[in-house]
């Protein structure tokens, strides 16, 4: 499975938080096959409201959360 990462973003409630304002106006700016391309999706979003304090822009390791078992360390028998 490669490595997807989701992009995405919108304004919050309190900059010094993750807390979407409005979850329903989300902008979704893409699903991405490795970092390196949603890092630059994301840079370009991010930039392009850099002037609004209250815009954020996330990169989500889709993986993860597609695959948990993956990051858990394997149990002592």
């Amino acid at each position: 499975m490669s490595k997807l990462h989701l992009v995405f973003g919108g304004r919050v409630s309190d900059p010094r938080t993750l807390e979407f304002a409005d979850p329903s106006s989300l902008e979704i700016v893409g699903i991405f096959p490795d970092y390196a391309s949603a890092e630059k999706a994301w840079r370009a979003a991010a930039q392009r409201t850099v002037d609004d304090a209250e815009m954020r822009f996330v990169v989500v390791h889709l993986h993860r959360l597609l695959e948990p078992d993956l990051l858990s360390p394997p149990s002592a028998s």
